[in-house]
């Protein structure tokens, strides 16, 4: 049983910052019982995370210098969606090629999450790659700015877990893959949704 929802309509847009990566905007929008509020959000053009489980039951993690929090967090290799007309599973095969020199022979849905909703209608599909393989070297991606300084590890899957309830992994997609792949794991990996599935709506 569902309860009526109130519908949000927006009755006047403003941007406020355009930019390649994401806009700032502001928008009235009809209130429950009467009314508008402004609202002010960051408009995203999306992204991807990559779960790389290796036949040893590793995760290949990289540590990353991010700016906005002035330190280097554990993540997944990922990235943004901003490819015009590429699928979002080549967008994890692309990402998971540049940042840790790895191709998948499977690559599975394991979790799509909204970011941080309050704030940005970020979509992250965070994609569990397996029958990993090494790129060759001659056509490995030259990284650059804060990717020249990776580092890549691998950690067993339970450790990356146990990392992560200690507050050593914060990263909200790495976070949420590596508890899904966990559980996807434990449940024999019956739960995974195919690599072209819907996003949600």
């Amino acid at each position: 049983m569902s309860a009526v929802e109130h519908r949000y309509e927006v009755r006047s847009r403003t941007e406020r910052y355009r930019g390649p990566v994401f806009d700032v905007v502001s928008e009235e929008v009809t209130m429950p019982g009467g009314g508008t509020g402004v609202r002010d959000f960051v408009r995203h053009v999306g992204a991807v995370a990559v779960v790389a489980l290796d036949a040893a039951g590793q995760v290949v993690l990289i540590r990353q210098y991010r700016h906005p929090v002035g330190r280097h967090l554990w993540e997944l290799p990922a990235g943004l969606t901003d490819v015009s007309g590429e699928d979002l599973a080549a967008a994890a095969v692309r990402e998971l090629g540049e940042e840790v020199d790895l191709t998948a022979g499977r690559l599975d849905v394991l979790v799509d999450l909204h970011s941080s909703p309050g704030f940005t209608n970020e979509l992250v599909r965070v994609f569990l790659a397996r029958d990993l393989a090494d790129v060759p070297a001659e056509r490995r991606h030259e990284r650059r700015e804060e990717e020249a300084d990776l580092q890549v590890v691998r950690v067993d899957l339970d450790e990356a877990v146990g990392m992560v309830l200690a507050g050593e992994i914060t990263n909200a997609s790495c976070v949420a893959g590596l508890l899904a792949a966990a559980r996807a794991r434990d449940t024999g990996w019956s739960a995974l949704r195919r690599a072209d599935a819907p996003l949600p709506r």
